[in-house]
């Protein structure tokens, strides 16, 4: 297993991206250095694009509040160059989110992405952080959320 994975965040300024950002800012596994989210944020540093609308009791990461955001549906390309694969926390109508979710796919850099895996996610975190002790186990893990988004 790589010693660290460069991800992004899509959906980045909404509550699920916020919670997304808090979890991952700090995990020894994966360095945050894409934040994305709507064309109305895009171009905003991470703290002014959510400035008020911070709603976890945890304070923003540092080290994300001068992220510029990008646009989660023009930047595509830009995202995949940048990035291993994403954790996507998008709230949008379902068509919308499948009609993003197929643009992701068919990126030519076969960019992993962990779309809506939500509470797989969640379970797996909890289960590697309790019961992992190898890296070979951490590794297996992985490679079964990994799964579940491909």
């Amino acid at each position: 297993m790589k010693n660290s994975y460069k991800v992004g965040i899509i959906g980045a300024t909404g509550m699920v991206g916020q919670r997304f950002a808090t979890i991952l800012s700090e995990h020894p596994w994966f360095n945050v250095t894409v934040l994305a989210a709507s064309g109305r944020s895009a171009g905003k540093t991470y703290a002014e694009a959510v400035g008020a609308r911070w709603k976890l009791s945890a304070p923003m990461p540092e080290k994300l509040k001068d992220i510029v955001i990008l646009d989660a549906q023009n930047d595509i390309e830009k995202i995949a160059a940048a990035v291993d694969f994403v954790f996507c926390a998008i709230d949008m109508p379902k068509d919308e989110i499948r009609a993003l979710e197929e643009k992701y796919a068919q990126d030519p850099t076969n960019l992993a992405t962990l779309l809506n895996l939500g509470e797989n996610y969640l379970t797996w975190g909890s289960y590697v952080s309790s019961y992992a002790t190898t890296d070979e186990e951490i590794a297996r893990h992985f490679e079964q959320v990994l799964s579940l988004a491909r």
